[in-house]
């Protein structure tokens, strides 16, 4: 019996936007999109501040410095929003 064995690698390859959604583009083809009206800190940014993201975490989060907003790929492939207290943090 054979096993078909895929190669998973949820790190971090690109970022992009629309006017309402994220998308993360994973190294392993994947993309994971979501509304940015779950991120408040992203929603509120200007075109320039989401644009200027760095990769964490050993490529597995992403980081932007400007507005102090940090995503996990964990968290947008359980579709978490960002906690409440965050939100009202901003």
């Amino acid at each position: 019996m054979t096993t078909l064995a895929l190669a998973i690698d949820e790190r971090v390859a690109d970022v992009n936007f629309t006017e309402t959604d994220i998308s993360v583009m994973l190294k392993d083809g994947r993309t994971i999109s979501a509304p940015l009206a779950w991120y408040p800190r992203l929603l509120n940014a200007s075109v320039v501040e989401r644009n200027h993201w760095q990769l964490c975490a050993g490529g597995y989060g992403i980081h932007w410095p400007e507005i102090d907003e940090d995503l996990s790929v964990e968290g947008l492939l359980r579709r978490a929003p960002a906690p409440r207290a965050a939100a009202l943090a901003s």
